[in-house]
Protein backbone atom coordinates (compact mmCIF):
# COMPACT_ATOMS: atom_id res chain seq x y z
CA UNK A 1 0.00 0.00 0.00
CA UNK A 2 1.39 3.41 -0.93
CA UNK A 3 1.52 6.59 1.13
CA UNK A 4 -1.60 8.78 0.81
CA UNK A 5 -0.56 12.08 -0.77
CA UNK A 6 -3.06 13.95 1.39
CA UNK A 7 -2.95 12.45 4.89
CA UNK A 8 0.54 10.85 4.84
CA UNK A 9 -0.62 7.36 5.89
CA UNK A 10 -0.22 3.91 4.37
CA UNK A 11 -3.37 2.70 6.12
CA UNK A 12 -6.70 4.36 5.37
CA UNK A 13 -8.36 3.18 8.60
CA UNK A 14 -5.61 3.56 11.22
CA UNK A 15 -7.05 6.46 13.23
CA UNK A 16 -8.50 7.21 15.67
CA UNK A 17 -6.08 5.24 17.81
CA UNK A 18 -7.71 5.39 21.26
CA UNK A 19 -11.39 5.18 22.14
CA UNK A 20 -12.21 4.55 18.51
CA UNK A 21 -16.01 4.37 18.73
CA UNK A 22 -16.29 7.27 21.18
CA UNK A 23 -14.04 9.45 19.02
CA UNK A 24 -15.85 8.63 15.78
CA UNK A 25 -19.27 9.18 17.35
CA UNK A 26 -18.54 12.34 19.32
CA UNK A 27 -15.64 14.22 17.79
CA UNK A 28 -15.26 16.28 14.68
CA UNK A 29 -13.19 14.38 12.09
CA UNK A 30 -10.93 15.44 9.26
CA UNK A 31 -12.07 13.12 6.47
CA UNK A 32 -9.32 12.63 3.92
CA UNK A 33 -10.65 13.38 0.46
CA UNK A 34 -8.13 10.99 -1.09
CA UNK A 35 -8.39 7.79 1.00
CA UNK A 36 -11.31 8.45 3.38
CA UNK A 37 -9.27 8.10 6.58
CA UNK A 38 -10.77 9.89 9.58
CA UNK A 39 -8.47 11.87 11.85
CA UNK A 40 -9.71 13.49 15.05
CA UNK A 41 -9.52 17.26 14.71
CA UNK A 42 -11.76 18.00 17.72
CA UNK A 43 -10.60 20.77 20.01
CA UNK A 44 -10.22 19.86 23.69
CA UNK A 45 -12.18 22.72 25.23
CA UNK A 46 -10.62 22.28 28.71
CA UNK A 47 -7.09 22.84 27.41
CA UNK A 48 -8.05 24.82 24.30
CA UNK A 49 -5.92 22.44 22.19
CA UNK A 50 -6.52 20.08 19.30
CA UNK A 51 -5.33 16.47 19.33
CA UNK A 52 -2.31 17.32 17.21
CA UNK A 53 -1.08 19.74 19.91
CA UNK A 54 -0.40 16.90 22.37
CA UNK A 55 2.90 15.02 22.54
CA UNK A 56 3.11 11.60 20.89
CA UNK A 57 5.14 8.59 22.01
CA UNK A 58 6.34 7.79 18.49
CA UNK A 59 7.12 9.54 15.25
CA UNK A 60 4.76 7.14 13.43
CA UNK A 61 1.82 8.22 15.60
CA UNK A 62 2.65 11.92 15.22
CA UNK A 63 2.66 11.52 11.43
CA UNK A 64 -0.90 10.15 11.62
CA UNK A 65 -2.05 13.51 13.05
CA UNK A 66 0.22 15.82 11.04
CA UNK A 67 -2.39 16.51 8.35
CA UNK A 68 -4.81 17.96 10.90
CA UNK A 69 -2.10 20.37 12.05
CA UNK A 70 -1.33 21.37 8.45
CA UNK A 71 -5.01 22.05 7.78
CA UNK A 72 -5.60 23.91 11.03
CA UNK A 73 -2.57 26.14 10.49
CA UNK A 74 -2.93 26.25 6.69
CA UNK A 75 0.78 25.57 6.28
CA UNK A 76 3.24 22.70 6.35
CA UNK A 77 3.91 21.94 10.02
CA UNK A 78 6.80 19.92 11.40
CA UNK A 79 7.26 17.11 13.91
CA UNK A 80 10.07 17.67 16.40
CA UNK A 81 11.74 15.20 18.75
CA UNK A 82 11.72 16.47 22.33
CA UNK A 83 13.62 15.05 25.28
CA UNK A 84 12.72 15.66 28.91
CA UNK A 85 15.13 15.85 31.86
CA UNK A 86 14.87 12.07 32.37
CA UNK A 87 15.95 11.39 28.78
CA UNK A 88 12.48 10.30 27.65
CA UNK A 89 11.71 11.21 24.03
CA UNK A 90 8.38 12.38 22.67
CA UNK A 91 7.29 13.87 19.37
CA UNK A 92 5.33 17.07 19.06
CA UNK A 93 3.95 18.96 16.09
CA UNK A 94 4.67 22.67 15.76
CA UNK A 95 3.56 25.13 13.11
CA UNK A 96 6.97 26.81 12.99
CA UNK A 97 10.44 26.94 14.52
CA UNK A 98 9.26 30.01 16.44
CA UNK A 99 6.36 28.03 17.96
CA UNK A 100 8.89 25.39 19.07
CA UNK A 101 11.11 28.06 20.65
CA UNK A 102 8.16 29.55 22.53
CA UNK A 103 7.19 26.09 23.82
CA UNK A 104 10.75 25.38 24.98
CA UNK A 105 10.92 28.71 26.83
CA UNK A 106 7.73 27.81 28.73
CA UNK A 107 8.80 24.18 29.33
CA UNK A 108 12.31 24.32 30.78
CA UNK A 109 12.33 20.53 31.32
CA UNK A 110 12.15 19.88 27.55
CA UNK A 111 14.93 20.03 24.98
CA UNK A 112 15.09 19.77 21.23
CA UNK A 113 18.73 19.16 20.38
CA UNK A 114 18.91 20.32 16.78
CA UNK A 115 15.64 22.32 16.55
CA UNK A 116 15.01 20.82 13.14
CA UNK A 117 11.83 18.89 12.36
CA UNK A 118 12.36 15.15 12.05
CA UNK A 119 9.43 15.06 9.62
CA UNK A 120 7.71 17.70 7.56
CA UNK A 121 5.78 17.23 4.37
CA UNK A 122 7.31 19.35 1.62
CA UNK A 123 4.59 21.95 1.07
CA UNK A 124 1.06 22.62 2.21
CA UNK A 125 -1.61 21.67 -0.29
CA UNK A 126 -5.38 21.72 -0.33
CA UNK A 127 -7.36 18.82 -1.72
CA UNK A 128 -10.86 18.52 -3.12
CA UNK A 129 -13.28 16.17 -1.42
CA UNK A 130 -11.88 16.81 2.05
CA UNK A 131 -14.44 17.32 4.80
CA UNK A 132 -14.29 18.39 8.44
CA UNK A 133 -17.40 17.32 10.33
CA UNK A 134 -18.93 14.80 12.69
CA UNK A 135 -19.78 11.44 11.16
CA UNK A 136 -23.30 10.09 10.93
CA UNK A 137 -24.21 6.92 12.84
CA UNK A 138 -24.19 4.98 9.58
CA UNK A 139 -20.73 6.30 8.66
CA UNK A 140 -19.37 5.38 12.11
CA UNK A 141 -20.66 1.80 11.80
CA UNK A 142 -19.26 1.48 8.27
CA UNK A 143 -15.85 2.83 9.33
CA UNK A 144 -15.72 0.47 12.30
CA UNK A 145 -16.39 -2.55 10.08
CA UNK A 146 -13.58 -1.44 7.74
CA UNK A 147 -11.09 -1.18 10.64
CA UNK A 148 -11.36 -4.86 11.58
Amino acid sequence: MSLCKECYSKHNRITPLNGVRECLENHEQYICGSCGRCICIQKDEKRNLQRWNFPFQSLETAILYLRTADVTEEKSCGIYCLTNNNGRESYKIFSSDEALDLYLKKNKNKRCSDKVPVYRFSAYQTFTGTQIRKLTTTEVEQYLTEIS
